[in-house]
């Protein structure tokens, strides 16, 4: 579903603020496959997100999504294979646009257009049943600027929008980075059960410790640009926040230090 051979990428590259974000890294998912991405500041795991969505150009290896090579295709023609949030609830929609406006620019993606633009009554009715399954009332506020939604109801849509159409590959950065603990708790639960009802191949990058154990069929760790840990099946579903810590620091001979990781 999703190959990765020997990606590389450097920043500032040749320069004295050279950084190598990634470090020839190999990795593969299969289809359904949900993995959950950890890593202290700096370790890889945004830059690989980012790679993968084709917002950074690579210096180095391949990406294969469902088989075709995305390596070169740019950020806007890889979008048809790709949902993705991002850790700001302010992207990812149209703040001046209500509701079902949002939903409906989502549902016709990479679509025939024409001249006409409005929402019909039967898209209407399917935007609201989706909006139900939120819980959050939205489906009593479709005509409502997203502009006038609080940060957990705007990621929520923006979640919605995402898996819409079943891309082939969900990519979730941080997307409860920014919100309080209650409402990143709803967010998950949503996450959960949209990508279960989908059956969504689905790549998340989390600091959350916690959540990247209990979320998913498989983790990896990164550290210094590489995959330092790769845990999946019954491994995963009996691990707990010591042994996590305690295969990262066998694997990569050094400590976790990353205090952000440690308190969450």
């Amino acid at each position: 579903m999703l190959e990765i051979k020997g990606l590389t990428k450097v920043f500032n590259a040749g320069t004295v603020n050279e950084k190598i974000a990634l470090s020839s890294v190999d990795f593969s998912m299969e289809p359904g496959d949900f993995v959950t991405v950890i890593g202290g500041n700096g370790a890889g795991k945004s830059t690989l997100l980012n790679c993968v969505a084709g917002v950074y150009p690579v210096d180095g290896g391949h990406i294969l999504l469902d088989g075709h090579d995305v390596t070169r295709l740019p950020e806007h023609k890889r979008a048809k294979f790709l949902g993705r949030v991002f850790q700001d609830p302010m992207m990812g929609t149209a703040a001046d646009m209500n509701i079902e406006e949002n939903l409906a620019l989502s549902f016709r993606r990479g679509k025939h257009h024409t001249l006409r633009w409005g929402v019909t009554n039967a898209e209407r009715a399917k935007y609201r049943e989706l909006l139900a399954l939120l819980d959050l009332g939205l489906e009593n506020r479709m005509t409502s600027k997203v502009g006038l939604l609080s940060g957990g109801q705007r990621q929520a849509l923006t979640l919605l929008m995402a898996t819409l159409e079943s891309p082939k590959l969900l990519l979730l950065d941080e997307h409860t980075a920014a919100l309080d603990p209650k409402t990143a708790a709803k967010v998950l639960q949503l996450t959960e059960m949209l990508v279960k009802e989908h059956q969504l191949t689905t790549l998340m990058v989390t600091h959350n410790m916690n959540d990247a154990i209990r979320m998913g069929n498989r983790l990896i760790m990164m550290n210094e640009g590489k995959i330092a840990v790769d845990i999946r099946g019954d491994e995963k579903k009996s691990l707990h926040r010591a042994d996590l810590i305690a295969l990262f620091e066998k694997s990569s001979g050094s400590k976790l230090e990353s205090d952000r990781l440690l308190l969450s």
